[in-house]
């Protein structure tokens, strides 16, 4: 049975990663409009904030994150670039429809998100970590 998605949280992005996925919206905008439009969606519902303001419990660029979807068993990634994008290695692409979902979510909420295929999903995000670079950086 297919469900309606339910309202969107609150996310809150990074000045540095909205910049860069702003970029990533433009250069996808020819190649791929669904794509650049969903993850334009969600950025641009996004509070922005500096990157010193932004809790260390927020889903960004680089993070590691634990979620679950539809409650089954828990699922541990990165949230990359497209470029970097493995999903044997466990990174998986921001341009996404689980890449996108992500973004901006902190450790406790949950977004319902379409498939490219339309199955709409509940993602629950478990746990956010960043990475050491990202750390460093700060």
């Amino acid at each position: 049975m297919q469900q309606s998605p339910r309202r969107k949280p609150r996310i809150t992005i990074c000045q540095s990663d909205y910049d860069r996925l702003s970029n990533l919206v433009a250069a996808y905008e020819q190649r791929n409009p669904e794509i650049a439009e969903n993850l334009a969606a969600e950025i641009d519902r996004a509070r922005i904030v500096s990157d010193k303001a932004i809790a260390a419990s927020v889903v960004r660029m680089g993070s590691t994150v634990t979620y679950m979807v539809d409650g089954a068993q828990s699922k541990t990634v990165a949230l990359v670039y497209p470029a970097d994008a493995n999903i044997e290695e466990g990174r998986v692409s921001i341009t996404t429809p689980v890449g996108t979902a992500l973004i901006g979510l902190k450790a406790g909420q949950s977004i319902s998100y379409a498939t490219r295929s339309g199955q709409i999903h509940d993602l629950t995000v478990m746990e956010v970590s960043q990475s050491r670079e990202d750390a460093l950086a700060e």
